[in-house]
């Protein structure tokens, strides 16, 4: 038998690179912020927020770790009926929203709760004495369509400060996205990412599996001058489309754009963020008003894309060109079209929409 290599011998000592290594490693985790810390010194100290995004990133771990064994343990697959938007129900849907729900419902910091999987606001009884400011509309697991086939999905989230003295009710949330305090989503991929922005930029945090914390990693801006060519579109619903759609969609083949979707609003905005391009989920003859939702899909990652130097547009809406985080919704399950990505791209779209305006109007 070959004898075993000395420096992985229990007894004796690891070579000193080995050590050195390990010591750089350990000391690159102590001089990392964590997510907690770098909201507490962004806020200048604001506890409360930093209970919220503590909320946060436990149910995002919660969820990671059961995504991660589902298929071991048998939490795949669909429970057997839609929900009231007609979406058919996934095991981890309900596993994921019970999973934020309790963890901000006992972080103590909020007033209500708006989920996708839910058809009204949870208003939560605050704790005696207390009166919670923060309101969370979230998607508890985005893209869970792609969840069986081990593709990357995500949660995602968008929190205002409550208008109501006391207590707390749907205009709480029915507000327009630019009244949104802190925006964000947790990845589940082949590592599982958190980025946030509390308006002063983006910052993206990674999971250390070692102690659970999420690290910082970096802040994110999209490339300059519009980066990759790269366009993420459901091409099977292109026959539905606006022609201006269609115009740029072919424009960008003609011109040598990669086209890239997982089909999963968290995976494709992200690749976008971090590469470039652009990411379309437009309306069209079937879904007038498009297919994502306002409060918790397109305000967070609209937040988020115009916080990274990005466009977040719904291309012709209701009559008129406009922007996502300008929209006023009514009611907490709207949906709206998204146009979002770098300026170069989003704007290429926007001005064939442009050209037919003026054209209308004679201009």
């Amino acid at each position: 038998m070959a004898a075993q290599p000395p420096h992985l011998h229990p007894h004796l000592p690891a070579p000193s690179h080995v050590v050195a290594k390990d010591s750089e490693g350990t000391q690159r985790r102590v001089e990392q912020q964590t997510v907690t810390q770098h909201v507490l010194r962004e806020t200048g100290g604001d506890q409360d927020m930093a209970i919220l995004i503590n909320a946060l990133q436990h149910a995002g771990k919660v969820t990671a770790n059961c995504i991660a064994k589902a298929a071991a343990v048998g939490n795949t697959g669909e429970v057997g009926e839609q929900n009231f938007t007609g979406d058919d129900v996934k095991v981890l849907d309900i596993v994921s929203n019970n999973i934020f729900i309790t963890a901000l419902t006992n972080s103590g910091v909020c007033a209500i709760l708006v989920s996708e999987e839910n058809e009204e606001p949870i208003v939560v009884n605050p704790i005696p004495g207390k009166n919670p400011q923060y309101c969370v509309c979230f998607d508890p697991l985005d893209g869970s369509s792609n969840i069986d086939c081990n593709v990357s999905v995500g949660s995602i989230f968008g929190v205002y400060k409550k208008c109501s003295a006391r207590g707390a009710d749907i205009n709480d949330v029915l507000r327009k996205g630019k009244d949104l305090v802190l925006a964000g989503y947790v990845m589940y991929g082949s590592s599982c990412e958190l980025v946030i922005t509390i308006g002063d930029g983006v910052q993206r945090f990674a999971l250390d599996p070692a102690i659970q914390e999420f690290m910082y990693v970096g802040d994110m801006m999209m490339p300059e001058g519009g980066g990759k060519k790269i366009y993420s579109a459901n091409e099977g619903n292109s026959k539905h489309w606006d022609q201006e759609i269609k115009d740029f969609v072919e424009e960008c083949k003609d011109s040598g754009y990669a086209a890239r979707y997982v089909g999963s609003m968290v995976s494709d905005v992200h690749r976008t963020l971090l590469y470039g391009g652009i990411f379309l989920y437009p309306a069209d003859k079937k879904s007038k008003s498009g297919k994502l939702r306002i409060l918790y899909e397109g305000f967070p990652m609209a937040m988020i894309t115009e916080q990274a130097s990005g466009i977040a547009s719904c291309g012709m809406f209701n009559g008129s060109i406009q922007r996502v985080l300008d929209l006023q919704p009514m009611g907490i399950h709207e949906r709206c079209p998204i146009i979002m990505g770098s300026e170069r791209d989003v704007n290429m779209v926007l001005s064939k929409y442009n050209k037919v305006l003026t054209k209308e109007l004679g201009i």
